[in-house]
Formats: C-alpha cells, sequence, structure tokens
C-alpha cells in the first residue's frame, strides 16, 4: 500500500471515529512524525480529506478537521434516502438470493443479543457487509462510490446518538426485512423496508437534539493539540447510523 493511501485511511477512520475531534490540526510535521512517513504523501492524504469534505483550510492554523452537526441530518439523510432506496431497487434486481437470504438470518440472529445490551461492534461490522453487497448488487459504481462518500458523513453523526438497545434491535430487524427483500428479489419490497428504516434512523438521531438548539461537536477554544498516536485508542466499525 503506498504510504500515501496508508496515511489517509489512517486519518479518515480517525476522523470518523472521533479519535482526531472537530478542530484538530493536521500539521504536517507531526502528523508526518506519527504517522512515521514524509511530508509529500501526508500532503496527498490531508488533499484527500479536503475534498470529502473532513478537512478544511484555517487561517492562521493549517488545515483542521471540520466541525460535525446534528443540524445536518436532514439534509444528509435527504440524500441518503434517495441513494440508498434507488441502489435498493437496482440491487434487488441483480441481487444473489443466497448472498442476501444468509445476511437476512445473521440479522434476525443479531436481534436478541443487541436487545439484551451485548456489544453491538459485531451488528456494526454486519451492516458493513450488507452496505457493500448492496453496493456490488446496484452494479453502478457512481451510485456506489456516491454512497461510500455519503457514509463517511452519515458515521460522524452517529456519534451524537447513544447505544440504545431497543433502538438497535429494532434496527437489526429493519434491516433483516431489507436483506429478505434483496433475496427475494423484489424491488418495491426493498425500496420500502429500506425507506422505513432510514426514517426511524433519522427520528433516532433527532431525538437527541434538544429542540431549538444546535448541537455541534465543537472543536476547543484556540489552536487543537495534534492528536496522539492512532494505537492509543481502540477502533471500532461506525460506518451506519442506527
Amino acid at each position: 500500500m503506498r504510504a500515501s493511501e496508508r496515511a489517509y485511511r489512517t486519518l479518515r477512520q480517525e476522523i470518523i471515529e472521533g479519535q482526531l475531534p472537530p478542530g484538530s490540526i493536521l500539521g504536517e510535521v507531526e502528523q508526518s512524525a506519527r504517522l512515521g512517513l514524509s511530508r509529500t504523501p501526508l500532503r496527498e492524504a490531508i488533499g484527500r480529506l479536503v475534498s470529502e469534505g473532513l478537512a478544511a483550510p484555517s487561517s492562521g492554523r493549517g488545515t483542521v478537521v471540520t466541525e460535525v452537526s446534528l443540524d445536518e441530518a436532514d439534509d444528509l439523510f435527504d440524500l441518503r434516502t434517495v441513494l440508498e432506496v434507488l441502489a435498493a431497487r437496482r440491487a434487488a434486481v441483480h441481487a444473489d438470493p443466497k448472498v442476501f437470504g444468509q445476511l437476512a438470518a445473521r440479522f434476525e440472529s443479531a436481534v436478541e443479543p443487541l436487545r439484551r445490551s451485548e456489544d453491538p461492534e459485531s451488528y456494526y461490522r454486519l451492516t458493513t457487509e450488507l452496505d457493500a453487497a448492496v453496493d456490488a448488487a446496484c452494479a453502478n459504481a457512481y451510485l456506489a462510490q456516491h454512497l461510500r462518500s455519503l457514509r463517511v458523513h452519515l458515521a460522524r453523526l452517529r456519534r451524537f446518538s447513544r447505544n440504545d438497545p431497543a433502538r438497535l434491535a429494532a434496527s437489526a430487524t429493519e434491516h433483516a426485512s431489507i436483506a429478505r427483500a434483496l433475496a427475494d428479489r423484489n424491488p418495491e419490497l426493498a425500496a420500502a423496508t429500506t425507506t422505513l428504516h432510514l426514517h426511524h434512523a433519522l427520528a433516532h438521531l433527532q431525538s437527541h437534539q434538544p429542540t431549538g438548539t444546535q448541537t455541534h461537536q465543537n472543536h476547543q477554544t484556540g489552536p487543537a493539540e495534534p492528536a496522539g498516536s492512532a494505537t492509543d485508542h481502540p477502533t471500532s466499525s461506525l460506518e451506519r447510523t442506527p
């Protein structure tokens, strides 16, 4: 793997998971030393993060991690609904019934453990598998690419909501219904189950925003400190909002 790709993936994951919080300075000297690479590949990596909206130039501070706010949820979910419903319809036409049938069974098996407040990490990995399967089955590389880009920003929003066992169990049931519809190659049902899931996911996020306020992950007042080593923090899968 190229050094710039490795740096990009590491920084991107740290931003998504909050290890590099909004306002963190992506200083070339500090980050290149921390990641063990020269400044040229680091610049390439930071340029990609800027193009994705995960970082932005800041006057007098260099490049910093962008803020994220629950106020963005409506706009992101407007786009998410259009793209995911279209992908579900397309995927249903080309779906491998065996692949999606197995995914549905695994989601169904996840419901009770989630309801008992067991660690949801395996469930989040399962949702990532479903995403990848839908991306492949929709047979539209442009659509899949836009979805992957959108999921990055959705993953950052999820940090505002707590892990609610009841919601996670309901979400697993909804994902099972989506996977069953895809296994049955039923485009209309796949679209309907996807729409229902997204409606519930957005409502769950909005329930964590106090009425009449703006909720941000704010950066510190003044220059932010460079992030510590990635090995100081456990990583987790954050690619989907429950």
